[in-house]
């Protein structure tokens, strides 16, 4: 196994806590498809806990959590039904970068996204239920984790976001990051999977691995409704495949305060 020490700033008030995540050997996993809205267990808040609990976790342990079909029926069913009523208006291109370095690159990234408020009834829950994990994992692993954003992703066919990092360079504010699936009877044929590309092992880290096969060094997740997939945004590459049909998702990010004087952070 090899450790990694992540050091995370978490303000004038409070100098640095290590945080150390074990990544464990390289796997190629592909999860669970045909999913309906059935298919969810309703979870009661007294099982909530126990999905942070694995989630915080796997986070310690690989630093990342994968969780099939793990969120709860009502809010999946919230969710969905309110990407199928929003405007078609209501998705704009996405870009890559922010602010005044925010551009539309085709070669990067052609899907499109709307971004989540608490103006609706489906929006108001998710939240509440993202600030539930993110009070969580605050308590639980000492990170820091101030505020969340996200959005609404849509892939129509043949759109793609190829290979990048969620972290902005030269920024470390991005500590976290959320994808939660909404498509119902997806199958391996629909493409649009998520590819996460651990980090490379050591040379120390192989000679004791030495039974691992290299080229499993891919994490491969079908896009089924109510999986939920959460990573170090510094930490892990990743990249979603061509759709061949509509693909619907929530992208969000868990974040550091990196506000300084008027610069507000996150700025849009």
């Amino acid at each position: 196994m090899r450790k990694y020490a992540l050091i995370y700033k978490l303000g004038v008030t409070m100098a640095h806590i290590l945080f150390c995540l074990i990544n464990s050997s390289h796997v190629n996993v592909n999860l669970y498809f045909c999913t309906p809205l059935s298919a969810l267990k309703h979870t009661s808040n007294d099982n909530t806990p126990i999905l942070f609990e694995t989630i915080a976790d796997e986070l310690i342990e690989q630093g990342y959590s994968i969780r099939p079909y793990a969120l709860p029926a009502d809010l999946a069913s919230l969710l969905v039904n309110c990407i199928a009523d929003l405007p078609e208006d209501n998705f704009k291109r996405a870009g890559i970068g922010r602010a005044k370095d925010h551009i539309i690159n085709d070669f990067v990234r052609t899907d499109e996204i709307c971004w989540i408020t608490g103006n609706s009834d489906a929006g108001s829950a998710w939240i509440n239920w993202a600030t539930l994990l993110q009070n969580y994992l605050n308590k639980r692993l000492f990170l820091g984790l101030f505020s969340f954003e996200s959005h609404f992703s849509h892939y129509a066919k043949g759109d793609f976001y190829k290979k990048h990092k969620d972290a902005f360079k030269g920024e470390g504010n991005r500590v976290l990051s959320v994808v939660v699936y909404l498509n119902q009877y997806w199958s391996n044929d629909d493409g649009g999977e998520l590819v996460i590309y651990p980090p490379k092992q050591d040379k120390t880290a192989n000679k004791r691995l030495k039974s691992t096969v290299i080229d499993q060094s891919r994490i491969i997740v079908t896009p089924s409704l109510g999986t939920i997939v959460i990573f170090l945004s510094e930490e892990f590459p990743h990249e979603v495949l061509p759709a061949l049909r509509d693909r619907y998702a929530i992208a969000g990010w868990f974040r550091l305060n990196a506000s300084i004087a008027n610069n507000i952070d996150p700025p849009r």
